[in-house]
């Protein structure tokens, strides 16, 4: 019986290889949706490229309180022209209500502001070396801290009280309410110098009173004495702006306040201490331009000081380090300042433009417009350039609805040329690395986006297929760029398949592509309300010029290229 079954068993094992062996003719030819030559007998793999109009959209003041957690700070100089940032945060407590002791004395109070980083190296000794980012430059600035007496409001009240307040990157809060630099500047706070500044690599202000901008990290050390044994203790903190405070105004306007309702609460704290202004001037026409991450824990003002010890009340020589923090959680605003010497001209809805000026900040964004920008939905009777290349690829019924496919999409993509004759005296290293398009009509990323393979940990490799770095010659970084090429073959698909609105698309300068599918543009001050730039857009200074579709140069020339597969006829 147990023969008979194992018989059965390998018969049954045959039949099914078998079975799959005469069908493999059959397979070989739906192998994959990307077919090729070899095993695509009965198609044929094609492609075409398509004219696209491109045009440029400059921008106006751009809303800077945007929620991303990141401010600008500094000067940056490029084939534009300069810009400067500054910025204004608030400052929460670390606790309400605080009990800070018996006979306060504040001992030092320190600024910390680090830079975005990782560690690159340990030594034998335990040293640390840092790889920094999103720092452009390492000129140093001067940099001056004031006590701000703006109000940041939460709520717009001049429209919808559920509606959050914007502010702008022209120090106003609309068309009609500017930011004074008075309120802004209400008190400047002392910036002690360093003791040994000769001596001491880790440190932020130079002989001249300016900070400087390095990748290295801060070692400290504390003696701690027990008995009759002392002890060094070392911490390591990563690269940034670390400064010293004059400890007189940070004495009287927190460890004094102890017990009063300013403290209280949060409400009654922003209102007493409206924020900081942080404001860079260049040294010898100098700078450098910092992105910082100010929502951070590490993103704080510290209050060191010595408290009388609890336990020996009556000996008032017997005291004990005591610290208070205060973090930047609060509202930011950043602020721009363009000087700008290479002029952006208004665009060409209808034509489309030669050259597409790219420009971080408060600069500019182009439009795109596939297939002529337009739609089945348009009242011309004859067929159009849209309906016509749909036609090419699906059928559809009477109604526009999908019946069948006639051509398959195996990739779609967008090329943009560089214009390195504008750009030929610009640093290599000032090209932005990566560029962003997305839906301009409803404020979105492509679906191209959200199925590529996303990088939280090194956004300059995120999302790569979809939106292509910039391809350099010789692929070395310090090349000169040539092209950017963005896969949106999910968002042709759409079109095609399911009946998408071919919308406008925006191409825009990108600092960070994670950022985009977060929170994805903010708002312009302008007379279009509809006008809008990506958040990740608005804190680069970087800038580019491409070649458009109307460029001079043929070989340069914008497009959208399709590969697909059809049957032979």
């Amino acid at each position: 019986m147990k023969k008979n079954k194992f018989a059965l068993n390998i018969f049954i094992v045959i039949l099914v290889v078998s079975s799959f062996m005469a069908c493999d003719s059959d397979f070989n030819n739906l192998e994959s949706d990307v077919l090729n030559s070899d095993v695509a007998t009965n198609f044929e793999i094609l492609n075409d490229t398509y004219d696209i109009i491109t045009y440029n959209n400059t921008l106006g003041p751009v809303q800077t309180n945007n929620g991303t957690g990141l401010s600008t700070l500094g000067i940056y100089d490029d084939v534009y022209g300069r810009v400067k940032s500054d910025f204004v945060a608030q400052l929460t407590l670390s606790s309400y209500d605080p009990d800070f002791g018996d006979i306060v004395e504040v001992d030092s109070v320190v600024l910390n502001l680090p830079f975005f980083s990782a560690i690159s190296d340990i030594d034998e000794e335990g040293n640390l070396s840092y790889i920094t980012d999103s720092i452009y430059g390492n000129s140093p600035m001067k940099l001056r801290i004031f006590e701000s007496n703006y109000f940041i409001r939460d709520f717009d009240p001049n429209s919808e009280f559920s509606d959050s307040q914007p502010y702008f990157s022209n120090k106003s809060a609309s068309t009609s309410e500017m930011i004074s630099d008075a309120s802004l500047e209400a008190q400047e706070l002392t910036i002690l110098p360093n003791p040994n500044p000769s001596e001491d690599k880790h440190i932020t202000l130079d002989a001249n009173g300016n900070i400087t901008i390095s990748d290295n990290g801060f070692v400290l050390t504390q003696t701690e004495i027990e008995g009759e044994d002392e002890n060094t203790v070392v911490t390591r903190q990563i690269p940034g702006i670390r400064l010293k405070l004059d400890p007189t105004f940070w004495q009287s306007k927190i460890l004094d306040q102890e017990g009063s309702a300013v403290l209280s609460n949060e409400n009654s704290f922003l209102e007493y201490f409206r924020g900081l202004y942080f404001k860079v001037e260049p040294f010898e026409d100098q700078g450098s331009y910092l992105i910082l991450s100010t929502s951070a824990t590490a993103a704080s003002i510290t209050i060191y000081y010595k408290r009388l010890t609890e336990s020996e009340l009556d000996d008032e020589d017997t005291t004990e380090p005591a610290s208070f923090a205060m973090r930047f959680a609060g509202d930011r605003i950043n602020f721009f300042e363009n000087d700008f010497n290479l002029n952006i001209p208004n665009g060409n809805p209808a034509t489309g433009d030669s050259r597409l000026y790219l420009k971080g900040g408060e600069g500019a964004i182009a439009k795109l417009k596939l297939f002529n920008g337009e739609d089945t939905d348009d009242d011309d009777d004859s067929m159009n350039t849209f309906e016509s290349w749909k036609n090419d690829f699906v059928e559809t019924d009477a109604d526009g609805n999908f019946v069948k496919i006639r051509r398959l999409v195996n990739e779609a993509n967008l090329v943009f040329y560089v214009d390195n004759d504008v750009l030929s005296q610009l640093d290599a290293e000032k090209e932005p690395h990566r560029l962003y398009v997305y839906n301009i009509d409803d404020k979105r990323p492509l679906e191209d986006y959200f199925v590529d393979a996303a990088n939280n940990s090194l956004p300059s490799v995120s999302r790569i297929n979809h939106l292509g770095a910039l391809q350099r010659v010789d692929d070395e970084p310090t090349g000169d760029g040539i092209k950017y090429k963005f896969r949106i073959t999910e968002h042709i698909n759409n079109l095609l398949l399911r009946d998408s609105t071919n919308v406008e698309l925006g191409l825009a300068v990108s600092l960070n592509v994670n950022l985009e599918g977060q929170l994805i543009q903010a708002q312009v001050q302008s007379e279009d309300d509809l006008v809008s730039s990506p958040v990740s857009s608005i804190l680069t200074p970087k800038g580019t010029v491409l070649h458009g579709n109307n460029t001079e140069d043929e070989t340069k020339k914008v497009y959208l290229e399709i590969y697909y597969t059809e049957p032979n006829d």
